[in-house]
């Protein structure tokens, strides 16, 4: 398990999430639209997947939800 900061948070992360689309996929994101920040940077859908997730990253993730 490696520690991240998630939203603000600390949040141990499983051995197997190794990038930050695999991150997305583990909480069902991975075909939503969503912001990434990644470390101050914010990603495009395209870089999700070659982005790797190592301990001590600071992630940010914000995703829309449709309402009236």
């Amino acid at each position: 398990m490696k520690t991240i900061q998630l939203n603000g948070q600390p949040y141990e992360v499983e051995k197997h999430i190794d990038t930050i689309g695999d991150l997305l996929e583990h909480f069902h994101l991975g075909e939503r639209i969503v912001i990434v920040e990644h470390n101050r940077r914010v990603l495009s859908k395209e870089d999700h997947k070659a982005t790797p997730l190592r301990a001590g990253d600071v992630v940010e993730i914000v995703h829309f939800v449709g309402g009236g």
